[in-house]
């Protein structure tokens, strides 16, 4: 069985745009990256529930951009709907298949939007909001918006800032208009980046790029309050050097988290308490490339593709679903500034 990979990349080097690779799970084995569209910098990427659209950060006349693109009637992957604004483009995107809803997060403005999107992929903007305060890393001089993305129940939008040590839960009305109904302030450097939650809807797993951490928070759906109950490195203490916590995943059954470093240049591995979702380490294995920025787990949960943004190779791992631990099938496949990975 194959199944199809989209790759977001920087577009500062070799990258021409977004690329997609095939995983073949029978022969245990990822093809070639190809080409598919022209883009600027589309560093993240995400698709509709249908997956007939595909959206993306990018660039557009040295403005940020968030772009649609979908297949024609000659089944080529064609832009059909653009919108920018001046500065920097956002770091994140996501979609919302009960209200049409793009939603993006903005490193360097430090802000949330929300957009409006159809069947053919136009876009709206409806709605931003731009975080306000800073802490105590040299990083966090202003915010830094780095994930905005729904509950599991859709319910609330959550949005991590680095540059605020906070994790923000927003109430989203149909028309795209934004209100603040919580935020947790977690320990100054910490540099929130992204978070998962566990299938119970009641546990989200937060990583703090900064401290290289992971706080395990207790999450009340009806409130949209989150409450920290753990902190795990995800690190060895005798790494003293830079490190940078990068992506994060949860198995589909929730009894493994997955975490990348960009620095130690590793995938750490949590097993989850079935009794009161806490994690354990299993184990810290090298990614076999540099700056692991992103990572994901295939459908089936068998396999780990990783990206590495400096050494232009993608690493395909086996996973064993009963200990959580990977072992390595393939680590040089060729795929030019990966920072994405997104299995359709």
């Amino acid at each position: 069985m194959n199944e199809t990979i989209y790759l977001g990349t920087y577009t500062k080097k070799e990258s021409k745009g977004i690329y997609k690779i095939q995983l073949d799970t029978d022969k245990k084995k990822l093809t070639e990256s190809s080409f598919l569209v022209r883009a600027d910098n589309p560093t993240y990427l995400t698709l509709s529930d249908d997956k007939d659209r595909l959206y993306s950060i990018s660039k557009e006349n040295g403005d940020g951009a968030l772009v649609a693109f979908k297949r024609n009637e000659s089944n080529e992957i064609i832009q059909s709907g653009i919108v920018s604004a001046e500065g920097a483009p956002p770091c994140y995107v996501s979609y919302d298949k009960v209200r049409s809803f793009v939603y993006t997060a903005n490193y360097h403005k430090g802000e949330v939007s929300v957009f409006k999107t159809d069947k053919e992929g136009h876009l709206t903007l409806l709605d931003t909001v731009k975080h306000s305060g800073s802490s105590i890393h040299e990083n966090q001089k202003i915010p830094h918006a780095h994930y905005f993305d729904l509950s599991p129940d859709g319910r609330y939008v959550i949005a991590c800032d680095l540059g605020t040590d906070a994790v923000y839960t927003y109430s989203v009305d149909n028309n795209g208009q934004l209100s603040e109904v919580n935020c947790l302030d977690v320990t100054p450097g910490t540099g929130p980046r992204h978070l998962v939650f566990h299938p119970n809807q009641k546990t989200a797993y937060l990583f703090g790029e900064l401290s290289s951490e992971i706080i395990t928070l207790h999450y009340d759906l009806n409130t949209g309050v989150f409450t920290p109950v753990q902190t795990t490195p995800t690190i060895p203490t005798e790494h003293i050097s830079f490190n940078g916590g990068a992506a994060i995943r949860i198995s589909q059954d929730g009894k493994f988290v997955y975490a990348s470093n960009r620095g130690h240049d590793s995938i750490a591995v949590f097993k989850v308490s079935s009794k009161d979702q806490l994690l354990k380490l299993v184990e810290i294995v090298h990614s076999e490339g540099k700056i692991p920025r992103d990572f994901d787990l295939d459908p089936t949960g068998k396999f780990v593709v990783v990206a590495h943004q400096d050494s232009d190779n993608l690493t395909l791992f086996e996973r064993n679903q009963d200990t959580g631990k990977l072992s390595l099938l393939q680590k040089d496949v060729y795929a030019p500034e990966c920072v994405c990975v997104h299995f359709r």
